[in-house]
């Protein structure tokens, strides 16, 4: 697979510079930039959707899907994608956090990030996605957490895939950060 066929992006109406999502900001438009190198690609098959069956390739993760009943799906044992984004958005997340928190000699340990993922109409056609993260760091204070949380954001491989697609709302032991005027 080339670059070109690997990036979200649509012509603008001038056709002449991508449009898409990236931390690279270009009037008002966010560019798609490629990685400048790939550290890891994970590779899952999925058979039957939502109420399918994933596995990845190196067969470390083989699971039912289920749909829930929110969804007007039969529920079941499976778990669904939201579930497993959230378990993939808090893990990445927390890490970030953790780094930073090596990085400006502050005590993370015990922390845990509590990840909510929400779906729903759009109200234009398609689906859509939401993200609350919320930490719980017993050994700082909340001006320390609130700072971690925000470096964390910018950091993130989640935070920064998803900037400007989703609404991400961060918070420590339930109360939303204040978001700097963008």
């Amino acid at each position: 697979m080339n670059d070109e066929m690997a990036v979200r992006s649509e012509e603008t109406p001038d056709g002449k510079r991508p449009r898409g999502v990236d931390s690279a900001e270009e009037g008002g438009k966010m560019l798609a930039r490629s990685l400048a190198k790939v550290l890891y690609t994970a590779e899952a098959i999925i058979e039957g959707g939502r109420a399918g069956r994933g596995r990845t390739t190196d067969g470390r993760l083989d699971l039912q899907l289920s749909v829930p009943e929110d969804m007007g799906g039969p529920g079941g044992p499976g778990t669904n994608p939201e579930q497993l984004f959230a378990v993939g958005f808090g893990a990445c997340f927390q890490s970030s956090l953790l780094a930073v928190a090596q990085g400006r000699k502050l005590d993370a340990s015990d922390s845990t990030i509590t990840a909510r993922v929400g779906i729903g109409p759009t109200g234009h056609g398609g689906f859509g996605l939401q993200v609350a993260l919320d930490l719980h760091a017993p050994h700082l204070s909340p001006a320390e957490a609130a700072d971690l949380m925000a470096r964390a954001d910018r950091r993130c491989p989640y935070s920064n895939a998803t900037r400007g697609n989703i609404q991400l709302t961060l918070s420590v032991d339930d109360t939303p950060l204040q978001r700097a005027a963008a």
